[in-house]
């Protein structure tokens, strides 16, 4: 059964397209000349409107030519509105921000393939759709007019025809008239035979006159239909059948150009589907543990959180030490009340005439311009110790990196002057050796300074690797304070610990001096944080000298100004929180340790002082 099916669904298949291919076979003989032998002018209408539908398509493709065009062009505008600016190219290192570059790269390409689009749609599709229009309008006005002058022509026959039939029937109406004049002229007996034989010579002419028109009417009659049977078999379908080819060249035109127009967008749609893929692929190429872990190495200071406060327990102290210890803590509230000594009056044992307060001064002074004249071309340290220890050992890293590439590169650049110049005193017709040797001069002192320069930074990345990060934190260096050891800072950001020597020397200089070195003792990390103390303190002991009075201490003046660059939470007692962009002074620059002391203006309270992280701030020192 099924086997019948199949075989009779064949059948209807071949019989359906046998019936197919007859009826093309029919259509390809249909002629407009044999079966619209009698619509010239329907004909010239519907050919004029084809044409007319084909110029109108042309306008549909300059319409959408200019539409892709603009696309195009606002496309690479909004490309070029979103590109990163050079301030944010930091921020490439990010998976996301990469893959949004990436996604602008593939819109720019989206853009350059309607660009494309359009291009071939105004060169290929449109010049040909205008340059068949131009020719099949004058093919048109050609046929036409052919088909006019052989109407004309068939015409002016036609009209002859008709003359020569009236003047036939005239001609033979006149020669029955003559006829029956002749006879009635014969049978009347009271005419002479004179009169008789004039109405028999007019009946004569008048009869040869009607075999003439009629001899003129058959002659014509035979002309018009020879020529209109030529008309209507021969001329006039030659020009229907031009009209025809016209209207076939015009539709398969038509076909051709709109095929050809999806061909050109098809021709980029594999380009788009791979600009589609690689935005897929930027879009999945996003990282977001990548992106953390680099969050985590750009903004890692290295810095260790404080430790606990040692617990004191003042009942096992006998009461000497204890009143000392209230001593130095009632004296350290008092400084650091508001993280400073400013606008408070304190005791304070100094030198004779007050000797060293200019030398204070002068080395605060010498401080900055030596800083000033370590910073790079970036504005940080030549060592970048102002930055966290995690961020300049990764800096310190970075420059020995690219001076061990420079070194290697300018390695190979000596090692090429060399062998030229053996070449050139082994044979001195291919150059002189001398030329090479001021280049090779140079190649070599260029090769002496980076390698200086790469041992320089390998000894910075070797003293930041040995700096410990607890005493970088204000809270541990008075943990340490509070353990009984006395810390004095280097320029180098190190500590060196030294034990108390107990009760040798309570009420020395030098035991102020160390005191005042935590940040949150509010008197610096530098002996230059009072006036009058440093380094002279000590010479002063160290004479002998046991005169002191009492005076006010002095505002510091600032050394420059700052910006916050980052909000902070001052979390220790010695520093200051701050708010992002807040503006505020430098009191003490940072001497190695990662921190800065600067002032802030209280409207209630006058000024506060204390120490904010070198690496939140943006200073500027004053010349």
């Amino acid at each position: 059964m099924l086997a019948l099916l199949a075989s009779g669904s064949s059948r209807s298949s071949s019989n359906n397209k046998l019936a197919e291919s007859e009826n093309s076979a029919q259509n390809s003989n249909m002629s407009w000349g044999i079966e619209l032998w009698d619509q010239n002018e329907n004909l010239a209408i519907h050919t004029n409107r084809g044409i007319d539908a084909l110029d109108k398509f042309a306008n549909f493709l300059r319409d959408r030519v200019a539409i892709e065009t603009e696309y195009a062009g606002k496309l690479r505008r909004l490309v070029k509105n979103y590109q990163p600016k050079k301030k944010e190219e930091e921020d490439n290192e990010f998976t996301s921000v990469q893959a949004f570059r990436n996604l602008l790269k593939e819109v720019g390409d989206l853009a350059g393939q309607r660009e494309v689009v359009s291009e071939s749609l105004q060169l290929q599709i449109i010049a040909g759709v205008t340059l068949l229009s131009k020719t099949l309008r004058e093919d048109r006005k050609k046929c036409l007019s052919d088909g006019a002058t052989l109407q004309q022509n068939l015409t002016t026959q036609l009209s002859s025809l008709d003359r020569a039939k009236r003047n036939y029937e005239k001609a033979y109406r006149d020669s029955e008239k003559a006829v029956d004049s002749y006879k009635r002229a014969d049978m009347d007996l009271n005419l002479s035979r004179a009169e008789v034989e004039r109405y028999k010579n007019v009946m004569t002419a008048k009869i040869q006159q009607s075999d003439d028109a009629k001899n003129e009417y058959a002659n014509q009659l035979q002309k018009t239909n020879n020529l209109q049977q030529q008309h209507f078999s021969i001329l006039l379908p030659a020009v229907l059948s031009r009209l025809q080819e016209l209207d076939e060249k015009r539709t398969r035109g038509f076909r051709e150009f709109i095929v050809g127009a999806a061909d050109v967008e098809s021709s980029v749609a594999p380009i788009i589907a791979r600009c589609m893929e690689g935005i897929v692929k930027a879009g999945e190429s996003i990282n977001e543990k990548e992106d953390t872990f680099k969050v985590i190495e750009r903004y890692q200071s290295g810095f260790t959180p404080p430790r606990d406060i040692p617990f004191e327990d003042l009942s096992k102290c006998d009461p000497d030490s204890v009143q000392d210890s209230h001593y130095s803590n009632s004296t350290s509230n008092h400084l650091t009340i508001r993280g400073t000594m400013s606008a408070n009056k304190l005791k304070k044992r100094v030198g004779i005439f007050n000797i060293f307060g200019s030398n204070k001064q002068r080395q605060i002074i010498e401080a900055c311009i030596t800083m000033k004249n370590s910073l790079t071309a970036d504005g940080q340290k030549e060592d970048f110790s102002d930055l966290p220890p995690n961020q300049r050992r990764k800096k310190l890293q970075a420059k020995i990196a690219e001076l061990t590439q420079n070194i290697a590169q300018e390695t190979k650049a000596r090692d090429g002057l060399m062998k030229m110049k053996i070449v050139y005193e082994a044979n001195s017709s291919l150059g002189n050796p001398m030329t090479v040797e001021g280049q090779l001069n140079e190649s070599e002192h260029k090769l002496e300074k980076l390698k200086v320069d790469l041992k320089k930074y390998q000894g910075f990345l070797e003293k930041a690797s040995q700096v410990p990060t607890a005493t970088s934190s204000p809270q541990a260096t008075r943990n340490q304070l509070q353990n009984g050891h006395r810390t004095s800072r280097h320029s180098n950001g190190s500590a060196d610990d030294h034990h108390d020597d107990g009760d040798d020397q309570p009420d020395d200089a030098g035991s102020l001096s160390s005191s005042s070195a935590s940040p949150e003792s509010g008197l610096g990390t530098s002996h230059t944080s009072l006036p009058g103390s440093g380094q002279g303190s000590a010479n002063e002991n160290a004479i002998g000298e046991d005169t002191y009075y009492e005076t006010e201490v002095e505002t510091l003046n600032p050394v420059g100004k700052c910006r916050a660059l980052y909000p902070f939470e001052a979390s220790s007692e010695g520093s200051i929180p701050m708010s992002e962009g807040e503006e505020l002074q430098v009191i003490e620059i940072d001497q190695g340790d990662g921190w800065t002391r600067v002032r802030r203006e209280n409207n209630s309270n006058g000024w506060d002082e204390g120490f904010v992280p070198t690496s939140y701030i943006e200073c500027t020192l004053y010349a």
